[in-house]
């Protein structure tokens, strides 16, 4: 393939994937989400949580040092879902009941502030990521404007269109693999709240009901 046949399809990469990401903005109401799902910047406890009342004492969860521990373990997504799920069965096992609901109830606060904060990060990232893209897409423009120009020129230096050229197709290149790498990163949230969903289920299910 020639260099300008590559340039003109990198362009046209390019033209159609600024445009899916401004509709993709448009449909959720904010120019800076790149992503299909809809933006949801932060969780309440509602949405994942359908017992008791949670008490105001479990909001000190980090100060039980067995609770923050556990909290860790159980939120890093390195851990398998199953494996932190009978981890948590496993310490409600543990505990005598009368410590049985207030321990669950803080390490269920605990684990909800870890993912809920976390999943906020990862919210935020994507949006300075899809900050950048649209950055790197205008000075791709200006660069297609500038060889478009030259190109035009009856007296233009082959050898100098040529690189940049190449140039413009390496960074437009760099530009569409970062766009697919955003397809992976915008699933994150939504793996997350999964994780919390999981989660609280089951410390849901070792809460001892009046």
């Amino acid at each position: 393939m020639k260099r300008s046949e590559v340039f003109f399809a990198a362009s046209a990469g390019l033209l159609l994937l600024c445009s899916g990401g401004a509709a993709l903005a448009a449909a959720n109401n904010d120019p800076s989400w790149p992503c299909v799902q809809r933006k949801v910047p932060e969780l309440s406890i509602g949405q994942v949580w359908n017992g008791p009342d949670i008490p105001e004492a479990a909001k000190n969860w980090d100060s039980d040092p067995k609770i923050d521990d556990l909290v860790s373990e159980v939120a890093a997504r390195r851990n398998p879902l199953d494996a932190a799920q009978k981890q948590v069965v496993e310490f409600a096992g543990s505990l005598p009941k009368e410590q049985l609901n207030d321990k669950m109830f803080m390490l269920f606060q605990g684990v909800f502030d870890t993912l809920n904060r976390e999943r906020e990060q990862v919210i935020s990232g994507i949006s300075r990521y899809a900050d950048k893209q649209r950055d790197m897409a205008a000075d791709l423009r200006k660069e297609a404007s500038t060889v478009d120009a030259m190109r035009a020129k009856p007296d233009h230096d082959p050898e100098e269109l040529d690189r940049l050229n190449e140039r413009l197709t390496w960074e437009t290149r760099i530009f569409e693999e970062r766009v697919q790498s955003l397809t992976y990163v915008c699933e994150v949230p939504t793996i997350i709240e999964q994780r919390l969903y999981g989660l609280s289920k089951t410390i849901e299910q070792t809460i001892i009901k009046p």
